[in-house]
Formats: structure tokens, sequence, C-alpha cells
């Protein structure tokens, strides 16, 4: 957390929806303001959005308590499907009266949207089976502002834009360059949900490109120690790319016109900004940001390798030692 939090402004963000999937996991109001009391104190100028976990321990007081206190959203992750995810969710009825309570007080569901791997579900279509879920919430609850994170698939895309309006998903820019090619073979690049086809990843550039306010992005930077992302045993799954967050996305964009996944007219600055800004803060209902930022393109390379002095904890940033646009805040 020390190292890595003051980065977030390298990257273009002024403002951050934090995950509660830490260790212990966030699970109470209190939890969560006493996290956010760190993160402002490394971070002084962003401004840090709090989730809760979901988790069984949670009643509809704990909602009510967490809507006096400012928290934004509660976080699904299903049981074991990604990282510190092993208290998560088995059975989505049994918290139906925790969104109930969520839909009345107008508190956003954040959904990781996979299901855990059995049967014939792997984490390939784990996304996909997924969607059902998401529709069934949707029609349940049809007031209660549902985000459908880090989408991965056309599938997913596709849903989303079906549903009603209180549904919308988050693009990572790491799943704008990923294929599976991409982390079968580095697990530097391995993250849930794992990339998939070219298709996917391609419907999901044209997501971006289109405008549609059902879709903004979301980083999902998860900053694994290089010993838990290349040593021995289970590899972490996340990619990080907090410094260079929106570099990444004008970088994604670019290349998919060079690509002709895009063309050249269908990437606008006042898309660009929808996606990256406007969008999510008219979803979280936030007031427009006043700050502005400048993209130049010079000599930058993304860091090999983010560390502290004495080298004793390191993370390899996404597509380390690559070209990249360089950012300023102009306002």
């Amino acid at each position: 957390m020390d190292l890595v939090t003051p980065s977030v402004q390298s990257g273009g963000v002024n403002t951050c929806y934090v995950m509660p999937n830490t260790i212990p996991p966030i699970t109470t109001p209190k939890q969560a303001i006493d996290y956010r009391s760190k993160l402002q104190a490394l971070a002084p100028d962003v401004h840090f959005l709090m989730t809760l976990y979901l988790h069984e321990s949670m009643t509809v007081d704990t909602i009510i308590e967490a809507k006096k206190a400012g928290i934004a959203g509660v976080k699904s992750y299903p049981a074991g499907v990604t990282t510190n995810s092993s208290s998560g969710v088995v059975d989505y009825t049994s918290f139906f009266p925790i969104f109930a309570q969520m839909e009345k007080e107008d508190m956003v569901l954040n959904l990781h949207g996979e299901c855990p791997s059995q049967g014939d579900i792997t984490i390939l279509n784990a996304e996909s089976e997924f969607l059902p879920i998401l529709a069934s919430l949707a029609s349940r609850f049809p007031r209660l502002r549902i985000c459908l994170e880090h989408l991965t698939t056309a599938a997913a895309v596709e849903a989303v834009e079906k549903l009603g309006k209180n549904v919308v998903g988050t693009i990572t820019c790491h799943h704008l360059y990923l294929v599976v090619d991409d982390w079968a073979g580095n697990s530097i690049n391995y993250c849930k949900p794992v990339a998939k086809t070219v298709a996917d990843r391609n419907a999901l550039l044209r997501a971006v490109a289109s405008g549609n306010l059902k879709f903004f992005f979301g980083s999902d930077s998860a900053p694994h120690p290089v010993g838990s992302k290349r040593g021995g045993g289970k590899v972490a799954a996340g990619v990080f790319s907090q410094p260079y967050t929106t570099q990444l996305v004008v970088g994604a964009l670019e290349r998919a016109v060079e690509m002709e996944i895009l063309e050249k007219e269908d990437v606008t600055l006042n898309k660009l900004e929808g996606f990256m800004s406007r969008h999510g803060r008219d979803f979280y209902k936030l007031l427009p940001t006043t700050e502005t930022i400048e993209l130049t393109k010079g000599d930058e390379k993304i860091l090999d390798i983010l560390g502290n002095e004495d080298k004793t904890l390191q993370v390899i940033p996404f597509r380390a030692g690559e070209p990249t646009w360089s950012l300023n805040w102009t306002g």
C-alpha cells in the first residue's frame, strides 16, 4: 500500500473506487473508514470511494450503517475465483435482503462476474456462465445500481448493453491489449477474469469507442509483489497498471486503429473523456471533476520495476519497458 498508493495520480486518476478484498476483508463500515484514512494519508489529493466485501456476517443494519458512513457500495466475489475471495459468495439468494436494503439506500452492487470452476466451467467460460445470474439480479432488483466489473468477453458487453439502465460495466486497460496467448506463457499478464479471444478483446475496444454511457474505465490494478507473480507455487492473479492507466487506454485505442480494429474517426476526445471520467462519475453520482490532464508523446517508457529503496518490495507494471504517453496534470 505504501509503495503503490502514491502512484495513483501518475495514471491520470483523481478518484479511486477501492476494492475490499484485503486480508482480512473489509466487511464493516469502521474497517472501510480506517482503510480510507490510511490511503488518504498516502495520497491526500485523491478521492477514495470505499466499499464493503459481501460476506455472510453482513446484515441489513450493516448496509444502513454503511450508507450513513458514506460507503459507496458492496463488492461481491464468488467464492474462490480470484485474489482473497475465499470468504466470497456461494449462494446469491441468501443475500437478497442485503440487496433489497442496498436498493433502498441507493448503494452500488459491484460484481466480480465469474462462476467458480466446477464441472464444465473453467476460467475461460466462467464469465459467460455468470451472465444469467447478472440478468436475474438486475430483474429482481430493478432500482439497484449494478456494476459488472472488468468485462472480458463480447457476451458480457452484449449483456450490459441489453439489460436495464441500472446495469453498467467497467473495462480495464490491460484487457484492451491481452488475449489468452499473452497470459498463458507470461504470468505477469495473468489476471482474473483471464483475457479471452481476439474477438472478445476487439469487442471491448469497440465498447470503449462506442461512447455508450454504460461502459467506463475501471483499472482493477493489482500490485502483487514480483515473487508472487514469478516465484514458485500458485501465481497471484492480477495486473499492476495504476501508474499508467490513462496512458495505456490511449495507447490501446491508438494500437486498435493501427490494427484496423477501429477507424481513426471512432476515437474522439469526447468519447475518451466519457469513458475515463464522465460515465463513471455519473453512475456513482459524483460531481464532474474540474481537474484536467495533458498527454504528450515523447520518449517515455513504462518502468521495468516499481520498488522501494532497499528492493525488498518490487512490483512489475503492465507492459514494463514499453513506450508510453507522458501525462501531466494541467489544472
